[in-house]
């Protein structure tokens, strides 16, 4: 995917795992939306859930999880060793590829507004979407609890929310929504049950108390465990790597007579940080981060370019296909068979690219200069509706997944019709686009073939069938789609099109 963000919503609640399916849930139901992980834990009485995806469809997922949480999660019952303000407390964007900061600041404020809004609960802003600067960090926020928030909204203009009523929701409180750079959530337990121990090396090595850069830390209570906890965010791992901040709390817990049991990552970490403390605890000499196996192997890949073993990256895919499940089906298969097509239609290209070349270093003529410049442009054509197709193929997959979704919200829900007439639509436009960009590629493979050498001309007619196969595949599901759509305006539209692309494949008559 071109475009990636990250969202770890928290949520008060972390004893009732058929709540936490049902958010999980939600959030998978959003089509383009990848869960990566979900934690949850008893004594800090928390769940944190990390799902990526487009911006939008990552705004979609983190308001529905709110929406759940605020039917399912009442604050005023929640007993728990971590702070927070609300039933869905926190809910950062995180930008991760082809994403600015900037980007998240607009989704914070997008999906804050929409909370505040729709599901009447105030919102604040934090970290980088902050609109006041009292607000930028999570504790000042989360000072004295919903109590002591209720009170500064109450008595302090200055505490009036940034979305949502100007009192907490009676039983989801307020949540807190922002964009911030990645950070690692990282807990260190100590083996004594005082927690005044853990508050005293909490304050030791936290940034705002004269510790560590970089450092957030409290001190937990972990009863189920008869131990306390120094719980940490590391908000920049590269300044303050996980090691130091391990360290600074086994001194410190050293100092007081007590020792480490053990630490725990909550979510994801970067790989890079688990280096940086390998490299330090195994006191590893010039050590180069490509002697990683699985980064040496991307390095070496990315610079040579695939083999004839990467066909076996087709398995897991092939596997998916065919586990019985709805997707990937027929459309993702169509899409993949578009890829396939172009990807032949390239080889033909700069096969005869490389023979015209080595013509040319003895001959220099107009017409072997211009039909070079046929076959570049027409391999930066073919590769360009390649690229695209193989985007296709999980779109697919995820449209009809949102019109499966559609179809399982409650018959008495009024946006249910709503709901599936607009996934039945995405669904359509994806097919349609596959099925014409296969039948670009097919014209395409023709005019290569043209010029072809004759050693690639049975490949390229293997090219050609599958990309017809492609766009008439396509068409079948698009026509599916139609079924069951009420706007006639569309339906006639679609028609119309299917018309436009199934005469251009009349033309594609063999090799």
């Amino acid at each position: 995917m071109d475009r990636l963000v990250e969202c770890v919503p928290n949520f008060s609640e972390g004893r009732n795992p058929a709540t936490i399916a049902t958010l999980v849930s939600a959030i998978r139901e959003v089509p383009g939306v990848y869960l990566l992980d979900q934690e949850m834990d008893h004594d800090h009485h928390r769940a944190v859930l990390t799902f990526v995806g487009a911006p939008e469809a990552v705004g979609e997922a983190a308001f529905r999880a709110a929406q759940i949480a605020s039917r399912l999660i009442d604050l005023r019952r929640h007993q728990g060793g971590h702070p927070r303000v609300g039933a869905t407390d926190v809910v950062p964007f995180v930008p991760i590829r082809g994403i600015t900061m900037e980007d998240c600041v607009a989704l914070a404020r997008q999906v804050g507004a929409r909370i505040g809004r729709e599901l009447e609960i105030p919102v604040f802003l934090y970290q980088r979407a902050a609109a006041n600067p009292a607000r930028e960090h999570l504790e000042a926020i989360r000072k004295g609890g919903p109590e002591g928030l209720s009170a500064r909204m109450a008595g302090d203009p200055a505490w009036t929310p940034d979305f949502g009523p100007r009192a907490l929701h009676p039983t989801a409180g307020a949540t807190v929504v922002g964009a911030r750079p990645p950070l690692i959530a990282y807990n260190v337990n100590l083996t004594t049950d005082d927690l005044s121990i853990a508050k005293a090396i909490a304050k030791a090595v936290r940034f705002s108390s004269g510790g560590l850069p970089h450092v957030k830390a409290i001190g937990v209570e972990l009863a189920s465990r008869r131990m306390v906890q120094v719980s940490m965010n590391l908000t920049n791992f590269e300044e303050t790597p996980i090691h130091v901040a391990f360290e600074a709390v086994r001194q410190q817990a050293e100092a007081r007579g007590v020792t480490v049991a053990g630490s725990e990552v909550v979510g994801l970490v970067p790989r890079k940080a688990l280096l940086q403390a390998s490299e330090f605890f195994l006191k590893l000499e010039r050590f180069d981060p490509t002697q990683v196996l699985e980064d040496r192997l991307d390095l070496v890949l990315a610079r040579e370019g695939p083999t004839p073993a990467a066909a076996s990256s087709l398995s897991p895919f092939l596997e998916a296909v065919a586990a019985g499940t709805p997707t990937p089906g027929g459309g993702s298969v169509a899409a993949l068979a578009g890829a396939l097509a172009a990807a032949l239609g390239v080889m033909g290209c700069r096969i005869t690219m490389t023979s015209v070349e080595k013509t040319q270093e003895r001959i220099q003529s107009n017409a072997q200069r211009t039909e070079l410049a046929a076959l570049t442009d027409l391999a930066r054509r073919l590769k360009e509706h390649a690229e695209r197709l193989q985007r296709l193929i999980v779109a697919d997959a995820a449209a009809y997944e949102g019109v499966l979704a559609a179809h399982r919200l409650p018959k008495s829900d009024t946006g249910r019709a709503q709901a599936i007439a607009q996934s039945l639509r995405t669904a359509t436009e994806v097919a349609l686009e596959t099925a014409a960009r296969a039948a670009a590629v097919g014209a395409l493979i023709r005019a290569v073939a043209s010029q072809a050498k004759p050693a690639v001309k049975t490949d390229l007619e293997v090219g050609l069938l599958m990309a017809v196969a492609a766009a008439r595949g396509a068409l079948a599901n698009a026509l599916v789609n139609l079924k069951g759509q009420q706007n006639q305006d569309f339906v006639s539209s679609v028609q119309n099109r299917i018309k436009g692309i199934e005469q251009s494949l009349v033309e594609l008559k063999g090799l």
